[in-house]
């Protein structure tokens, strides 16, 4: 639902249907790729795959921002030059910009916008600030988290053992600056005004 309606009122309707998957790639709240499946009758497909870990400690409106950065991607794709491999070229930050999201490395202002590394931040009143809080106001809501966010679970594969009980490797979304510490900590990156979320 919100894929249609983020087309319909960012992209007129231009883009074409992918396959919306969940994946918990560490440091990363999603990513695009490009015909990624096929069909039995040879038919190809591009994926977006969105973080469901970060659905617990992000708002929907950020989730959502995070859909619309792949959906430029899955643009660029189609219509547009991507750069090279990883990396968001002047194109995909100048398509980013005309839609509300401004690039940024470091997910505040003043990042550089091109680069392999590329965040955002939304920019206020922009076209996906409106295009959103309608969808969000017309009742939609990411209803499912990941439970490992929960500060009862036990710890992922990735942690030791210590005297007070299990630990866990925490990391920033943005830079993946790492600490350990027991399961359910709230640990924040500074620099980022971003939470850790477990890895592992």
């Amino acid at each position: 639902d919100a894929y249609e309606q983020l087309n319909r009122a960012l992209f007129d309707h231009r883009l074409p249907q992918c396959l919306i998957t969940l994946q918990r790639r560490a440091r990363s709240y999603g990513y695009f790729s490009g015909d990624r499946l096929d069909r039995r009758d040879g038919a190809r497909c591009d994926e977006i795959a969105l973080n469901p870990v970060h659905f617990r400690d992000r708002s929907d409106l950020e989730t959502l921002a995070t859909l619309t950065h792949e959906m430029v991607h899955l643009w660029q794709h189609h219509f547009g030059r991507p750069g090279r491999a990883r990396y968001h070229n002047r194109e995909w930050a100048d398509a980013m910009l005309k839609i509300g999201l401004h690039p940024s490395h470091t997910g505040q202002p003043g990042g550089r916008e091109p680069g392999d590394t590329v965040s955002h931040y939304i920019i206020p009143d922009g076209l996906f600030e409106r295009a959103a809080t309608s969808l969000i106001a017309s009742g939609f809501r990411i209803l499912w988290r990941d439970v490992s966010g929960k500060a009862n679970t036990t710890a992922s594969s990735g942690a030791r053992s210590s005297r007070g009980g299990r630990r866990v490797k925490y990391a920033c979304p943005i830079c993946g600056l790492s600490a350990w510490s027991r399961a359910g900590a709230a640990l924040k990156c500074a620099a980022h005004d971003a939470v850790l979320t477990p890895v592992g």
